[in-house]
């Protein structure tokens, strides 16, 4: 007699719909420090922004649920909030994660290059994600994520 077994499917990866809006505010707070120190120390800017892009990879090759601010949710904000009423995936996240990653590399690049200005352009164009995310639930990278989904290879069938 052979048993059949039936695979067991897995809930797909998603999170707490309040933590990626929660690290929005704490990185918005972050790119607005960056900017203000550009007027005074270029170079305190320069490794704030820093700081924010480890984040920023961190949350890319993690996902949000174990990036810095995603941790600091769990353990200080969820307990208060109570359970989640809504989730959603965690894919488009990390790929919003690996575009705030980019800008705030090639803001980062700026600031070392000796130009400001750049660095200052792109924390703002992350700045801008970063604030509708947290104002307004809006994730830029989620919303893009779809198109550039379409372009992934995919398995061919075995």
């Amino acid at each position: 007699m052979v048993s059949e077994v039936t695979p067991t499917r897995t809930a797909p990866d998603v999170v707490d719909v309040r933590g990626p809006r929660f690290a929005a505010w704490i990185t918005s707070a972050v790119l607005v420090l960056v900017l203000v120190l550009t007027a005074f120390a270029p170079l305190a800017a320069a490794l704030v922004l820093a700081a924010q892009a480890v984040v920023f990879a961190v949350g890319a090759a993690t996902g949000p649920k174990d990036s810095p601010y995603g941790r600091i949710f769990r353990a200080v904000v969820a307990p208060r909030v109570g359970p989640p009423t809504e989730t959603e995936p965690a894919a488009p996240l990390r790929f919003a994660q690996l575009l705030g990653l980019v800008f705030s590399a090639a803001g980062l690049l700026g600031f070392l290059a000796g130009s400001p200005l750049v660095g200052v352009i792109f924390t703002g164009f992350a700045l801008f994600a970063a604030f509708l995310n947290a104002a307004f639930g809006i994730c830029l990278g989620c919303r893009i994520y779809p198109l550039v989904a379409r372009f992934r290879r995919t398995p061919a069938p075995n």
